[in-house]
């Protein structure tokens, strides 16, 4: 009896996150069973990278795309265009909420090709069908697919050994800006050199081979207990309110007055649903997660950061492709630029948002993320503060790209690895989900916010319809940026107040 007791004690639980591998002191049997279930760590860590930039390429080549596809499709108004941007967005914004749940409950793998299988979908909809309802369901497909850019940091969490939550933020980072400007570099060689259809069936065989390499790659890994049931009341709810938000926001223009019902729909359904969720025993959000110190604030900061991001593409695009020879002498302004010339000039952007994903994993690892939030807003102020001073030439977009990109990539970085440190294992698709959204909700507000303002005056552009703002609301739309990534330093500085009051 003796001996069996010592040999017991032999046996240590080691922690990776929730799952328990028990190692023999004496036999060693037992060490390393999670590590060989796991496939290499270079192809699971690649096929992250490579999910990442195609969804960001996708969700990045579609700005570029609008102008052809208004022409290639006939569409008559701009309504009809924006819907496309629309549909797309709404169907992120469901994808964000629901697919980091299923990798929880149904497995990596499982979601993973599920929103692989989507994106394909997605993209040969419109190959396929050159009508504008097949575009529209094409959209609405590849938005919810490309929610899957979250997915990673769920499955590299549970499947690498030793800091698995930096590693996959490193790669949500890196892989990030690799495909912001692979996005908009390839969206401008599609309208230089491509038809949209060949484009979409390209699109197509990328993300079937992306579908492949998930379900190959990708282990399946069973839900915890804890994790074994998603609620599905909650989850369809939060993604009415949630839609009911977006739509407000990228249709306000468009609808006037009339946007403000599903806004105000959306922001009462919010509020009655956290207030349902609080009671719920299978909440699509941890409550207990929520209110864990610097995690509310930490989301609020992901959202203020994708607002001044969206602000800064959506401004730095405009700008760089207004042709000075179209408008009439006395208000001309503008790059003329190609859109294969204004991806080239993003740059400096994806340098230097590697570069700031990678200098906060240590300070945010020791418990530095408010003072990585308050540099990164301050860089991204600095960044938006010179571009609404000197815009008028192409070097000095290169040097705005270089400091905003550093900007937002140590705030996403922060945000996504606070929120990840809050949960166990088995919840990583949860925290990511609520962080996801929370950027979906910011990039729409900031789009909307910043098409709102360059609306408010606009010139019109000599025998043609088109109009375009007039230049000083470009200064106008960057201070109004500055301003609100001040907002995070706000957002810090408060959360931090009630941290120290609640120690009291």
């Amino acid at each position: 009896m003796q001996r069996l007791r010592e040999d017991m004690r032999r046996w240590r639980p080691i922690s990776m996150g929730t799952d328990m591998t028990e190692i023999n002191e004496t036999t060693g049997l037992g060490r390393n069973l999670k590590a060989r279930n796991a496939p290499p760590k270079g192809a699971l860590i690649g096929v992250a990278a490579l999910l990442v930039t195609l969804t960001n390429a996708v969700i990045f080549v579609l700005p570029p795309l609008l102008p052809i596809i208004e022409a290639q499709y006939g569409l008559s108004t701009v309504s009809a265009t924006m819907w496309i941007y629309t549909v797309f967005t709404l169907g992120g914004g469901a994808g964000y909420i629901l697919l980091p749940r299923v990798a929880d409950v149904y497995g990596d793998r499982n979601a993973t090709v599920f929103a692989s299988i989507c994106l394909t979908l997605g993209a040969l909809a419109p190959a396929i069908d050159s009508s504008y309802p097949a575009l529209l369901v094409g959209s609405a497909l590849l938005g919810v697919g490309g929610a899957s850019q979250l997915l990673p940091l769920g499955f590299l969490r549970r499947n690498l050994e030793g800091n698995g939550i930096a590693t996959a933020v490193a790669v949500l980072i890196i892989a990030t800006g690799a495909g912001i400007v692979a996005g908009m570099v390839g969206g401008g060689l599609i309208v230089e050199d491509l038809s949209l259809r060949s484009f979409f069936w390209l699109l197509t065989a990328a993300c079937a081979a992306t579908t492949l390499l998930s379900f190959v790659i990708i282990p399946h890994t069973p839900p915890a207990e804890a994790a074994s049931r998603i609620g599905a009341l909650g989850t369809v709810w939060m993604i009415a309110w949630v839609a009911a938000v977006l739509l407000a926001l990228t249709q306000g223009l468009v609808w006037g007055t009339a946007a403000l019902i599903p806004l105000v729909a959306g922001v009462v359904g919010g509020v009655l649903w956290v207030r349902v969720e609080r009671r719920s025993s299978v909440a699509v959000f941890d409550i207990a997660m929520l209110k864990s110190p610097f995690v509310t604030a930490a989301c609020v900061s992901v959202a203020l950061f994708a607002v001044v991001n969206a602000a800064f593409l959506l401004l730095f695009s405009t700008y760089s492709q207004v042709d000075p020879q179209t408008l009439p002498p006395a208000d001309a302004y503008g790059l003329g630029l190609t859109a294969l010339q204004t991806g080239w000039l993003m740059l400096p952007f994806a340098v230097t948002f590697v570069i700031g994903g990678a200098v906060v994993d240590r300070p945010v690892a020791k418990g530095r993320g408010a003072q990585v939030f308050v540099m990164g807003a301050l860089i991204c102020a600095a960044g938006l503060a010179w571009l609404a001073l000197a815009h008028d030439h192409p070097w000095e977009y290169l040097v705005g790209a270089g400091i905003m990109g550093l900007g937002c990539s140590m705030g996403y970085a922060a945000g996504f690895t606070m929120v990840q440190m809050a949960v166990p294992e088995e919840k990583a698709g949860m925290a990511a989900g609520v962080a996801g959204t929370a950027m979906a909700v910011g990039f729409a507000f900031g789009t909307a916010l910043i098409t709102g303002i360059l609306s408010a005056s606009v010139i019109q552009i000599p025998g043609t319809g088109l109009t375009v703002a007039q230049e000083g609301l470009y200064g106008t739309s960057y201070w109004t940026a500055a301003v609100l990534a001040v907002f995070v330093v706000v957002t810090v500085l408060i959360s931090r107040a009630r941290n120290n009051r609640s120690k009291i």
